[in-house]
């Protein structure tokens, strides 16, 4: 099923094919890692990666719409994805099929209904936290998070929502990260923006990390780029400036 004429002979269509992956990464991770990063450029419905030797290194993500594949091909050629540049292009096969391949194929009106039903579990969810007073639009909310002055921390517990807009720095605390989350999927989006230094995460608290920039201006432009940025349909990433840095980390 190896995709290997060029982009150009490959119709527009909402599946890209992406292949020179690092076969060393784990297959759960690496859908994982895909599906963060991509779902910068749209709507991801499906990530398609496979165990047999003749798919190692190739995987398959189907957008909701052509401009979301455009966008992600466009901008993620050769991005050194695990220390190897990924090849991209439409793919040539229908994404239905590859799932029907995989066992994973779910007809289009079921899984528009599944949509459907997510979408209305969400509004009803989004109209609960506006009556607890947690409107999910404003960029404040904790998304189901506990408040952060609640999150204990070595010295005794220690509010950490700033009182007032915190000075520009150039480390931000990010909030309501998946469990599963981790520090490699974390780079892959953070990385896009220049000066990023490295990311570290709180193994004592999942759900939080550290990024750190050379500096205030390129710690602000990743700040307003990913702000709200889903990295799974329930968790949009809250990011503030850090503030009393040394206390946190």
């Amino acid at each position: 099923m190896g995709e290997n004429n060029s982009g150009t002979e490959v119709p527009p269509n909402q599946t890209i094919y992406i292949n020179n992956l690092n076969e060393k990464i784990k297959l759960d991770e690496l859908k994982k890692t895909l599906h963060a990063m991509l779902s910068q450029f749209g709507k991801v419905l499906d990530v398609l990666a496979f165990k047999t030797l003749k798919h190692k290194g190739q995987a398959w993500v189907v957008f909701e719409d052509v401009s979301s594949a455009t966008n992600a091909i466009r901008q993620m050629q050769s991005f050194p994805f695990y220390d190897k540049p990924m090849k991209i292009q439409y793919a040539k096969t229908k994404s239905d099929i590859i799932a029907k391949a995989d066992g994973t194929f779910v007809p289009r009106e079921r899984r528009k209904r599944h949509e459907e039903k997510g979408k209305k579990r969400k509004e009803q969810h989004d109209v609960n936290q506006a009556g607890m007073g947690l409107n999910p639009a404003y960029p404040g909310a904790y998304g189901g998070a506990p408040p952060l002055s609640q999150i204990p921390y070595p010295g005794g517990v220690k509010s950490m929502v700033p009182e007032a807009p915190a000075p520009p720095n150039n480390i931000l605390f990010v909030q309501n990260l998946p469990h599963e989350a981790t520090s490699v999927m974390l780079q892959m989006l953070f990385c896009q923006y220049p000066g990023f230094k490295e990311v570290r995460m709180v193994e004592a608290k999942p759900g939080i990390a550290f990024v750190e920039y050379e500096n205030e201006m390129q710690s602000s432009v990743a700040m307003q780029n990913l702000q709200s940025f889903k990295v799974t349909p329930q968790n949009s990433m809250l990011i503030t400036v850090c503030k009393e840095v040394d206390d946190r980390i």
